[in-house]
């Protein structure tokens, strides 16, 4: 799945959806069932640590400059300020059979699970 239409996007929302996560670019739409670790420079953060959700929402406005999903290995969304968000797609750390879904109109129909 090629996840590269969000590179050069601006993160528009994040939004916390009872027991999933959506980033809203532009037109994209990335929606998480697993909740990815915010990876800084100097440290992680990891979901149900304080401040996730702040290291979340404090990329909003931030440009994408890489993204890549190896599916069986990774997703990866790397913002300019160097903050990525990771979720690992291996099998054994998977709690269902998908991860995730991408649109990249932001629409149901186009949709693609991960």
């Amino acid at each position: 799945m090629d996840v590269s239409a969000i590179v050069g996007e601006e993160l528009k929302a994040v939004e916390f959806v009872e027991d999933f996560l959506q980033l809203r670019f532009d037109a994209p739409l990335l929606t998480f069932y697993a909740w990815p670790h915010v990876l800084f420079p100097e440290f992680s953060v990891a979901y149900g640590e304080p401040e996730y959700r702040n290291a979340l929402c404090a990329q909003i406005n931030d440009k994408v400059v890489e993204a890549s999903l190896e599916e069986g290995n990774a997703l990866t969304i790397e913002f300019e300020n160097g903050t990525v968000f990771g979720l690992s797609l291996r099998e054994e750390d998977l709690d269902g059979p998908e991860s995730g879904s991408y649109s990249e109109t932001g629409g149901a129909a186009d949709a693609q699970e991960f």
